[in-house]
């Protein structure tokens, strides 16, 4: 059995293994990402949290398992994934796709008397604002136009057509997730909720982030960053001291 795995759980990969950390976070990928993102952020942050990256199925080591395209089927397993480890206080971290995630899991934990310790929610737009993208219909070849502008795949990933191959299914799925979810009325959260976002990103304008406000009755911050979708990549520094200063709450 992978040491990162947290027993044998398909779904969470625990890089740098801190049980006794006083709080946990839960870091969940952009569309057609992978776990493995989140290495560096676990690296810094480990042993002051107990760091969780979530691994979609139809990637890495899960690509022959059948890809999820609904985010609230992804929150439901999600979900359920995280409760036996909700015994400490918990951080949701997600960056795009992830964010709305981050949001619906947020959601499901409350009705279960769970309130985590905070949202981070990077890179995307809030649950109640919504655009009509359209990605996941477009061919493949536009798929690819779409990675390259928004700069979040690997340039050697993009050059190799048999690497294309084995991942786009599960870009496409995961832009069909975040692109056919509507949010559905409910009362806001109680968790605090953190919204980040780089300035020149064509997904998310500030009062689109801004309006994460709207979906708490908890403290709310808006935090902009130089860069586009991917502001994340250069910017990791000021988001993990961000999330640094969230832990640093709850104390000894």
């Amino acid at each position: 059995m992978s040491a990162n795995r947290v027993d044998g759980n398909l779904w969470i990969r625990r890089y740098h293994p801190a049980p006794d950390a006083a709080v946990r976070l839960v870091c969940l990928p952009h569309a057609g990402g992978s776990a493995s993102y989140f290495f560096p952020v676990s690296k810094e942050l480990s042993p002051d949290f107990d760091v969780l990256a979530v691994q979609y199925p139809g990637r890495q080591d899960r690509r022959d398992e059948r890809c999820m395209d609904s985010i609230a089927e992804l929150a439901d397993a999600v979900t359920a994934v995280l409760l036996p480890v909700t015994d400490r206080p918990v951080v949701l971290f997600g960056h795009s796709m992830g964010a709305t995630l981050a949001f619906e899991v947020a959601r499901r934990l409350e009705r279960r008397g769970i309130v985590p310790l905070a949202l981070l929610a990077s890179g995307r737009r809030a649950p109640s604002r919504h655009r009509d993208e359209g990605v996941h219909r477009r061919s493949d070849d536009e798929i690819v136009a779409e990675l390259k502008a928004l700069s979040g795949t690997k340039a050697e990933v993009l050059g190799d057509e048999e690497l294309l191959r084995m991942v786009l299914p599960a870009i496409r799925s995961d832009y069909k997730a975040a692109e056919t979810y509507r949010y559905v009325e409910g009362p806001p959260l109680s968790t605090p909720i953190q919204a980040h976002f780089g300035v020149d990103d064509p997904r998310v304008s500030r009062d689109e982030a801004a309006a994460w406000a709207e979906h708490t009755t908890g403290p709310f911050e808006l935090h902009s960053y130089p860069g586009g979708h991917f502001y994340l990549n250069d910017e990791a520094p000021r988001v993990i001291e961000a999330i640094a200063k969230v832990g640093a709450s709850v104390g000894p």
